[in-house]
């Protein structure tokens, strides 16, 4: 005779004791275990010894990261996964560690006070204690605003090229990606369409960043930087403007007023692309973009993510005529409005 399994505390205590996996590949980040191990396998003794582990710990903890898929190991020999290889070998284009190294660095702890977050709806970073606002000192600070936009670049270049091929650029001649950053999204979508030009908007501070990255891309023949802020400056007049990242970290009416600048910027036929870890309208299936709203609580004194019912519903407000939503990679989705 047989019963059917009843319920289990499973599901509970993976996640009550998650934060333990996310530290162990926070810290290998933090230590570039995995940039060690890019040019190849290696030994324990060797590996152990070349990123100063203690002999207490090193063996546990290589192990850990082994049962959770991020290192192999034969007999006593370590090697890189594939994605680990590809994303967190910070010689490689397509490292998404610098963001990782951010979270370990700053968000770690931050994420420590949600209970007092939830409870007053007051943000929990720097700001809190009376430092300066974090993208306040990013911004005075090149070394650190470069490490942050090369990590944003990370974050986003798979979404980045998604868009580049996804949206009917075929349809546009000119683009401007507004908080542009690094450039990565402005970069991409030259790449990938020859036929357009663009800009990147964003604040004078990024103006060098930005364009050493399209000049080693080879686009900066077709892609410009324009300093300006999207609050107190008009946006560029082109046919597409993109927004990556960008509303999420902005107060209900301060992304309905970015939206609204945007429309005007454009021209009848023009489109607006805006993308985030947009949530499911259903709001029980993206559980990264909820979170992700739960990290702007955390980081901003407004911010919040939204479904694309919400996007769509600011952007008909502004007046764009037609609107949809478009999954690119992982949680992340674009929000399109085309201006009648």
């Amino acid at each position: 005779m047989t019963t059917q399994a009843g319920p289990t505390p499973d599901h509970i205590l993976q996640t009550g004791f998650a934060f333990w996996e996310s530290k162990a590949l926070l810290s290998a980040v933090e230590m570039g275990v995995f940039t060690e191990l890019a040019d190849g396998p290696q030994q324990f003794d060797k590996l152990a010894g070349r990123l100063g582990l203690h002999q207490r710990s090193a063996r546990d903890f290589l192990d850990t990261l082994v049962a959770l898929g991020f290192l192999r190991r034969t007999d006593d020999t370590y090697s890189n996964t594939e994605e680990t290889d590809l994303y967190l070998d910070r010689r490689k284009p397509n490292y998404i560690g610098g963001m990782l190294e951010m979270t370990n660095a700053r968000l770690y702890r931050f994420w420590g006070n949600l209970t007092e977050a939830l409870r007053t709806g007051r943000l929990q970073n720097e700001a809190k204690h009376g430092e300066a606002p974090f993208f306040e000192a990013l911004y005075a600070d090149p070394a650190r605003l470069r490490g942050f936009l090369k990590a944003m670049s990370g974050l986003s270049h798979e979404a980045n090229i998604a868009i580049a091929k996804q949206f009917p650029w075929a349809k546009y001649k000119t683009f401007a990606d507004v908080g542009t950053a690094q450039g990565d999204l402005a970069t991409q979508i030259a790449l990938a369409n020859p036929h357009l030009t663009g800009i990147g908007f964003d604040l004078p501070e990024c103006g060098p960043i930005f364009e050493e990255y399209v000049e080693a891309n080879g686009v900066s023949d077709r892609v410009r930087f324009q300093p300006g802020s999207f609050f107190t400056d008009p946006m560029p007049a082109v046919d597409v403007i993109t927004m990556g990242h960008i509303l999420h970290d902005w107060n209900l009416d301060e992304k309905k007023m970015l939206v609204k600048k945007a429309f005007d910027a454009l021209p009848s036929g023009g489109a607006l692309v805006v993308y985030d870890a947009i949530i499911d309208d259903d709001r029980s299936k993206n559980s990264f973009g909820l979170m992700m709203s739960l990290n702007m609580l955390i980081e901003t004194e407004g911010g919040f993510d939204y479904t694309g019912a919400d996007c769509m519903g600011w952007m008909k407000e502004a007046g764009f005529a037609e609107c949809y939503v478009e999954h690119l990679v992982g949680p992340d989705s674009m929000v399109v409005g085309v201006k009648g």
